[in-house]
């Protein structure tokens, strides 16, 4: 008889009260793919978004698991180059999508987008990791080039990737001005060096900004970038603001002359690059950001929370205590 596991599985649209968690077959490995055991993973909008709406496209694997992240350990290694036990982070790549994701106690993964990993965080910590800090990392160094003699504008600082971002760019002592929508929210990015209250209108009330990520999208992208000074790069990353395009857009009207436009896709993560972010978090000292953790057992807890925004910052799930 196959070994079973705890999963949730979806096959049409699930708002929070119809999570249930099954009972599924433990995955059998194949060539260029590995076991992990998951021991924690973060929740992102993007599993969202597939669960209230996305699960209808053709393009997505029904049924599947969700969960486009994970931390754990590897569990069988197949034919690759990992080892049983290593450390581990995992993230896109069609996790969650094309084939069965992380909210489950294991999954079976491509190895190409498997990490190993050294680090003495818990797992609740470095559940908080993988796609908000590998995306915040290089939205601010790949795209936006940051240096320390920057100022960096995270427009839409009020969400993991902003609080990523604002953490990240403190550490190397670079000026941050933060943006929310709602005044009652300046508490939660109070370690910028300043905070904005985003009316739609940025352009003219902030100074000297050579960088900016914007996470907030095509809703307030143009003012963005006449927000920064001429000569500075603008990384679209988020789109909090519920506009997922830019209507009749011009690039040549549009993007100011001497200002440059860029973005950032997540679904390319390397060893290399993860090196460099635990070796950077190493240095700096720096404990990743999270909002609250939730036992697997809860996961509709969780989730439920997802659905009504009551959680600021990163929501993380954890399976066992090992």
């Amino acid at each position: 008889m196959d070994k079973k596991m705890k999963a949730i599985s979806i096959d049409k649209i699930t708002p929070a009260e119809k999570i249930e968690i099954s009972e599924l077959p433990i995955p059998n490995v194949k060539s260029g793919w590995v076991l992990v055991k998951v021991k924690a993973f973060g929740m992102n909008h993007s599993e969202q978004i597939l669960r209230l709406n996305e699960i209808n496209a053709d393009y997505i694997q029904k049924p599947v698991i969700p969960g486009i992240e994970c931390v754990g350990v590897i569990e069988d290694v197949s034919d690759t180059t990992l080892t049983k036990g290593d450390k581990v982070i995992a993230m896109m790549g069609g996790m969650g999508r094309s084939f069965n994701g992380s909210y489950a106690e294991y999954v079976l993964l491509p190895a190409h987008h498997v990490f190993k990993i050294e680090s003495e965080l818990n797992w609740e910590e470095l559940a908080a990791i993988p796609e908000t800090y590998f995306t915040a990392w290089g939205s601010l160094f790949e795209c936006l080039n940051l240096k320390a003699e920057d100022t960096l504008l995270i427009r839409g600082a009020t969400c993991a990737l902003g609080y990523a971002a604002i953490q990240i760019a403190m550490a190397l002592g670079i000026r941050v001005i933060a943006t929310t929508h709602r005044e009652d929210k300046f508490v939660l990015i109070k370690e910028a060096d300043e905070v904005f209250l985003d009316d739609g209108k940025l352009t003219g009330r902030i100074k000297g900004v050579t960088k900016a990520l914007d996470l907030v999208g095509p809703k307030y992208l143009k003012d963005t970038m006449t927000a920064v000074n001429k000569g500075g790069i603008v990384c679209q990353t988020g789109i909090l603001g519920g506009v997922y395009a830019l209507d009749g857009f011009d690039p040549i009207k549009d993007i100011p002359n001497g200002v440059y436009l860029t973005g950032f896709f997540s679904n390319y993560p390397t060893q290399e690059v993860v090196d460099d972010m635990f070796k950077f978090f190493y240095n700096k000292k720096i404990v990743p950001i999270y909002g609250k953790v939730f036992e697997f057992d809860n996961i509709k807890d969780a989730i439920t929370a997802q659905d009504k925004g009551a959680v600021n910052g990163k929501i993380v799930v954890r399976i066992g205590r090992g």
